[in-house]
């Protein structure tokens, strides 16, 4: 059977970001779980804030169809969210929402269809961006995406990565280990039926 292929991404694009970090580090794991792992960086695909009037009159940007590309090539999306003011980040708003759109010859949400997902925060903060994911999942969850019930909240972010990008903790080494190995074993299972 072929490697379950997941699109990885941060829904920040800040250079220092530590969901960046927390995603990278990810990604490693879903290769050796068996994962065919793509990351990308939503730096490489602006878009405009979706605004309806615009998209009649453009149409969808560019950058929307190349990202409902990589959606619809993928058997799974592996997201790590950072949390702005306890809710979801404009960018990644604006990203789910550009990509639940229909194109010429597709309708609607079809980029979403027979999605699973799993979902990874990091924070400065106490929670680790845990509210930020309440809202994520709930956009997901209305979008038709599978997803995983466990996540990984990364608290005090500024302190949880080493020098090399590594988590310091062995808790959440050994957490981000088993929540990728049940997302890839996941994909599998579900690709079978």
């Amino acid at each position: 059977m072929s490697r379950p292929r997941i699109l990885a991404f941060a829904g920040s694009i800040r250079k220092a970001s530590f969901n960046q970090r927390l995603i990278e580090r990810a990604v490693g794991v879903v290769r050796a779980a068996g994962g065919d792992p793509t990351l990308i960086s939503l730096a490489d695909y602006p878009m405009p804030i979706f605004n309806q009037e615009d998209e009649a009159e453009l149409g969808l940007p560019d950058n929307a169809k190349r990202l409902k590309r990589l959606f619809r090539e993928h058997d799974g999306l592996l997201i790590s969210a950072p949390e702005y003011n306890s809710s979801i980040t404009p960018l990644l708003k604006n990203t789910l929402d550009w990509v639940s759109r229909k194109e010429e010859d597709q309708p609607a949400m079809t980029a979403y269809r027979n999605k699973t997902a799993a979902l990874l925060s990091a924070s400065p903060g106490r929670l680790g961006g845990l509210r930020g994911l309440v809202h994520v999942r709930g956009i997901l969850v209305n979008l038709g995406v599978l997803v995983l019930p466990g996540q990984l909240s990364v608290p005090k972010a500024g302190e949880a990565f080493d020098e090399s990008g590594e988590l310091v903790s062995e808790f959440y080494r050994e957490t981000l280990n088993g929540l990728m190995e049940t997302f890839v074993a996941t994909l599998r299972r579900l690709r079978a039926d």
